[in-house]
């Protein structure tokens, strides 16, 4: 797919894999806009990148509230503007060892309800919005996580795991959905996991470096290759649910 002026939507684009995201797509020759909830941090992220005279525009926006994603659509819409890659990278990891919630016998109900308010629902949001301005060809991308693979699922971490693995779930979902949505669009959903990236979430002691992270997630948003939808996928090849 040619990527000059192709418009790509990035969830969590101020740090982390998402600014390596957005970095890569935007020396692509996209257009991305730059989603994050802390827009000041998020300027001072982006900054750098933009005097390169990339084309990234920062937008405020929280995927827990719907009017934030509405926002957006209202915003393409006026600019008559498709949109062509939707990857919904925003995500948080709050089971914590030091507390003990990572212990699946202690976790609070309610840690586990925004967890899968923000990994989960909030990419359920975006599509949501967003899927009347899809493009032809378009791809949804869903930074998804090893650690909500039922092939290989282990203890501990309970309310990070299930809001990935449901996160799978939609992307299944939406695969199936999104079809003929219109007609003949080949709309491709996916789900990715980036590996042990070293990121605030990873830590320094992650095998992977923000580029290689982001790797198969660009891939997946611009490769001509992918013809498939509904897939998983680590290091470009797919993996077990």
């Amino acid at each position: 797919m040619n990527n000059i002026n192709k418009m790509a939507i990035v969830t969590g684009a101020n740090r982390g894999i998402g600014l390596e995201i957005t970095r890569q797509l935007a020396n692509q020759g996209w257009q991305v806009a730059a989603c994050c909830r802390d827009i000041n941090q998020a300027a001072a992220a982006l900054k750098p990148l933009q005097d390169q005279g990339l084309s990234i525009e920062l937008r405020k926006l929280d995927v827990t509230r719907k009017g934030d994603c509405e926002a957006l659509a209202k915003w393409l819409q006026t600019g008559e503007q498709q949109v062509h890659a939707l990857i919904n990278n925003a995500g948080v990891l709050m089971d914590n060892q030091a507390d003990g919630s990572a212990d699946p016998l202690q976790l609070d109900p309610t840690m586990a309800m925004e967890t899968f308010n923000i990994n989960t629902l909030g990419a359920l949001r975006m599509i949501q919005a967003l899927t009347p301005l899809l493009a032809e060809g378009a791809r949804v991308v869903n930074v998804s996580s090893g650690m909500g693979q039922l092939a290989s699922m282990g203890d501990g971490y309970l309310a990070y795991r299930m809001s990935k693995t449901a996160l799978n779930a939609l992307t299944k979902v939406m695969a199936a959905r999104l079809a003929n949505i219109p007609a003949g669009a080949k709309i491709r959903v996916n789900a990715v996991c980036p590996g042990w990236v070293r990121t605030d979430m990873g830590g320094q002691q992650a095998d992977l470096d923000v580029s290689q992270g982001a790797d198969t997630i660009v891939w997946l948003a611009s490769s001509e290759e992918i013809t498939t939808s509904g897939g998983y996928y680590r290091d470009r090849k797919p993996i077990d649910w």
